[in-house]
Formats: C-alpha cells, sequence, structure tokens
C-alpha cells in the first residue's frame, strides 16, 4: 500500500512525524508532500529538521495568501501530485488550508483520505478552522479522533461508525517522544534567560492580534500580570512588525524574544508556572505536562482539555485572567488528569488500522 502525507504548516508536521514513523515500521511505501502553506525556514524547515522527518518528496511551495487563493494553489498544484503518485491513502492532518485542499482534490479523484485529528468541533464557524474540519471530516473514509468528544461530534453529524477510530492524540506521541531532548536544553535556556520562576505567553490568532482593539487591551493585561511574574512571550514577526512601538513601552519583566524551536518551547512549557496562549496545540501539550493553561479565546475546539486538563477559557474577560493568573501562583490552579489513550501510541494504532484497511481500492 502507498501511503502519501500532506503537510502545510507547522501543527501538520508535529502530527505527522510519529505517524509517519509509524507508517514505515508498518512497511508501507511512502509520499511526503509540503504545501509550503508554512513556506520560511523558520516555520517549515527547521521542523522537519528538529522533528526528523525526511525531506518532503513533494514540495509545492504555494506561499501566502487569502484563505481562497491559498486553498485554490494548494489544489492545483496537488492534483497532478495525486494523480502522478497513484496513492491508496492519503492522510491529512488537523485543521489548516491544506487539509481541506487535499480532501477536496481526492474526494473528486475517487482516492481514500484519512483524517487524523477528526471530529474536534468550536461550533464557531466564524474560525475558519471549524469550516475546514467540518468539510475534510465529510470528505474522508478515515477518521482517526484524538478523544471521545470527537466521535460524539461526527455521530451528530451523520458520519457513520465504521469509518470512525478513537486512536489518542498523535502530538502527544511527538511530546513524549521528544520531551528528554527538550529536557537537555533547559539548563542552557534557563541560563540565557536569566529567570528561575516565569510564565510562557503564545498569541497568534489573527482575531487576537490583528485588531487593536482586542490586541491593546491584551497586552496591558499581560503587562499588568508580568510585575507578578516574568513573562517570556516569543513573537510572530508580523506580530512584532505591526506592534514594535507598543511592545518596547510594556516592562522589562514582559520578555519578548524571537520565535523559538519546537524542543526550546517544549521545555519552557515543562517549566512554566503558568501558559497563556491561544493555540490549540498548546491546550493539549499543557495537559500533558500538567501545566496551568489560561486560553485567550470564547471556545475550544479541544473541551478534553478543560474537562479533564489543566486549560481555562478566559475569552476577554481580563479579571478572570488575573484571578485565573494568581491561582496558579498560588498553588490553587486548576488539576488535571490523565487522558486514555494520550499515551504516545495513537500514531501506533493508526499504523494498525491502515494495516487491517490494507489496499482501499478493493
Amino acid at each position: 500500500m502507498r501511503v502519501l502525507h500532506v503537510v502545510g504548516a507547522r501543527p501538520n508536521f508535529m502530527k505527522a512525524a510519529p505517524v509517519y514513523r509509524a507508517v514505515a515500521r508498518a512497511g508501507f511505501e511512502q509520499v511526503l508532500v509540503h504545501t509550503g502553506q508554512h513556506y520560511d525556514a523558520q516555520m517549515s524547515d527547521v521542523f522537519f529538521q528538529t522533528l526528523e522527518i525526511p525531506a518532503p518528496d513533494e514540495s509545492l511551495n504555494v506561499g501566502s495568501g487569502s484563505h481562497a487563493q491559498q486553498t485554490a494553489a494548494i489544489m492545483s498544484k496537488f492534483e497532478p501530485v495525486v494523480l502522478a503518485r497513484k496513492p491508496d491513502v492519503v492522510l491529512v492532518y488537523g485543521d489548516v488550508n491544506s487539509t481541506v485542499a487535499a480532501a477536496l482534490v481526492c474526494a473528486k479523484l475517487g482516492i481514500r483520505v484519512a483524517h487524523v485529528e477528526a471530529g474536534l468541533r468550536s461550533f464557531d464557524r466564524e474560525m475558519p478552522e471549524e469550516i475546514n474540519r467540518l468539510v475534510t471530516d465529510q470528505l474522508s473514509d478515515l477518521l482517526f479522533t484524538p478523544s471521545p468528544d470527537g466521535n460524539e461530534n461526527l455521530k451528530r453529524e451523520g458520519v457513520p461508525d465504521e469509518k470512525v477510530f478513537l486512536v489518542g492524540n498523535v502530538m502527544i506521541d511527538t511530546l513524549i517522544q521528544f520531551l528528554p531532548k527538550a529536557e537537555e536544553l533547559f539548563g542552557g535556556l534557563k541560563q540565557k534567560l536569566s529567570l528561575d520562576r516565569f510564565g510562557l505567553v503564545t498569541l497568534h490568532r489573527p482575531s487576537n492580534v490583528d485588531d487593536e482593539v482586542v490586541f491593546l487591551p491584551m497586552l496591558s493585561a499581560l503587562d499588568e500580570l508580568s510585575r507578578d511574574l516574568p513573562l517570556i512571550f516569543p513573537v510572530h514577526p508580523r506580530t512584532r512588525d505591526r506592534w514594535s512601538q507598543q511592545l518596547k513601552h510594556c516592562n522589562p519583566n514582559l520578555r519578548t524574544v524571537e520565535p523559538l524551536g519546537y524542543l526550546e518551547f517544549l521545555a519552557l512549557q515543562k517549566h512554566a508556572s503558568v501558559v497563556v496562549t491561544d493555540s490549540g496545540g498548546i491546550q493539549e501539550e499543557t495537559t500533558y505536562l500538567g501545566t496551568p493553561c489560561l486560553t485567550l479565546r470564547e471556545n475550544t475546539e479541544r473541551p478534553i482539555t478543560i474537562t479533564a486538563g489543566t486549560n481555562v477559557l478566559i475569552g476577554r474577560d481580563w479579571k478572570l485572567l488575573r484571578e485565573e493568573f494568581a491561582k496558579a501562583l498560588n498553588g490553587r490552579r486548576k488539576q488535571g488528569g490523565e487522558i486514555p489513550l494520550w499515551d504516545g501510541h495513537a500514531s501506533d494504532r493508526i499504523a494498525e488500522i491502515l494495516s487491517r484497511f490494507g489496499n482501499p481500492r478493493v
């Protein structure tokens, strides 16, 4: 069987890496396609190297653009690759434009699609990712869910049970594999940053960082919190360019740094007193690590990180942010529990299901 993986953005790389290795152990032929949705070295090449993924067999180099432009470019460039490579099954990951674009191409060509991280729902159709998730799941032939809520969502949407497999969280597979390497880096990071106790901030969603009516009060709240605990804030270059003057006027305890590699960021997540984020994946990683997570979003497609994990949904309630931040510092923080199947073997379960799936054309 020939398995083709489609990746396009950093979260895809972390999800695809353990699956690629597990499928290799199963003995299947593999093709790795990088759409180039994230296209500079810091956003793609370095992640392939760090996560020990082989260089892509095909690079589409689509670059940036509006959602429609980027999705259309991926589809037009991906179709000839699929026709030439003739995969038996195409694995798509997460909820980025590359995910839905590849699923659409394969569905029209009659090629089976397997969606890794299926079934997640924020129930907010203003999020582009939600549209990508909904469409991809309706087109997929195999749906690999990370948690029981994914199965419940798919059942409610009419997806047949025989297509859906609860396998666990492949991002946790990557975390477990690379956490020892991350820990080796922490001593040097701690010395470089000259910090003993610290918090970690990550913001990237356009709904948070593009609108001054939203971002400036958020920055002011973080500035205030950093007076009680130094905060490390890796800032995306686009965000830094837009808000450079405002960032310069924050107090020194709000430490803005360049974007960090996966291992460095993982080390800081592990040792942070609290993480403030708008990232979906970080909600999952902090839950596994037991680190308090305060999410600056009105909703989440990963509710298990709230019901069973360390995550608290803050939205734009700065009073709640201050309260939960204080709880994290004084030992009254939310305690998470162990989530079933977040055990480092989700990718093995996917490979085993693909083995049973066999040649999807028969």
